[in-house]
């Protein structure tokens, strides 16, 4: 068994998986002020309410696209677990051909949910990830990474139409019964829920004309029930992507 995580902006998501296998998955909100000390007691809190001992986890493994916090993180997992873990980073053995300008710029997160990604399903593959930014990844048939699109998130849009208007209230993200809405809330919906779904339609439209074939598209996040369901693609929802890819990667760089 292993203890998996992904620090993300908006939330750290961990889990335990045994046999490529998540035993449970949990989410905690990222906060850049928390110290190791604090991490630690959420870590083993966490761990005790899913009946897990550290005693029973046999390694780890860390991606992250929060700098400050990766050290933070991993000093905390480390000192539950009396072991060091892996880091997705340069020297980690990935096995991903990735042919864009700069491949040393590609986030973590990216990286793990193509790797999950290639392995799970058919190529060529569009992987969407909706987080605080929204990640389009395109992977051609023989599995290269060819590059993809970064969206600012749905949640960061709408937060931004509120603080920066007068008038328009915060929203839940439920879809409104009808496209055109007849007042600010479900106008409001409509925009953030459909419209974001019809910008998932529009991309993979248009990278799939540059893909040249119809592609598998996948797509994960805390935010994806909330926007694939009424998309028009067919589009497979895998809320556990990362945590997949992170058990390859480990068992990749481990030789389990």
């Amino acid at each position: 068994m292993i203890l998996a995580i992904d620090i993300g902006n908006s939330n750290i998501v961990l889990g335990c998986i045994e046999d490529g296998r998540p035993l449970f998955v949990e989410r905690l909100s990222t906060d850049r002020n928390k110290t190791e000390l604090e991490y630690a007691l959420q870590l083993r809190s966490i761990l005790q309410l899913n009946g897990i001992s550290p005693q029973e986890i046999s390694g780890g493994i860390l991606s992250s696209v929060v700098p400050p916090l990766s050290q933070v993180v991993r000093g905390c997992v480390e000192r539950i677990l009396g072991r060091r873990i892996l880091t997705v980073g340069p020297g980690l053995k990935t096995g991903l051909n990735i042919k864009i300008d700069n491949p040393g710029t590609l986030g973590s997160d990216q990286v793990v949910d193509a790797v999950a990604a290639i392995a799970e399903y058919p190529t060529p593959l569009i992987v969407i990830d909706m987080g605080t930014a929204t990640t389009m990844s395109c992977i051609d048939a023989s599995g290269t990474y060819l590059g993809g699109a970064i969206i600012p998130g749905l949640r960061v849009a709408v937060d931004s139409l509120t603080t920066q208007t007068s008038q328009l209230p915060r929203i839940s993200f439920e879809a409104p019964e009808h496209v055109i809405g007849k007042n600010t809330i479900d106008c409001m919906k409509s925009g953030a829920i459909m419209g974001n779904a019809a910008l998932l339609d529009g991309m993979i439209d248009r990278m799939t004309d540059e893909l040249g074939a119809v592609p598998t598209v996948v797509a994960t996040g805390g935010l994806v029930p909330c926007v694939v369901p009424h998309c028009r693609h067919q589009i497979i929802m895998d809320d556990n992507l990362l945590l997949k890819g992170l058990w390859i990667l480990y068992a990749k760089n481990t030789k389990r």
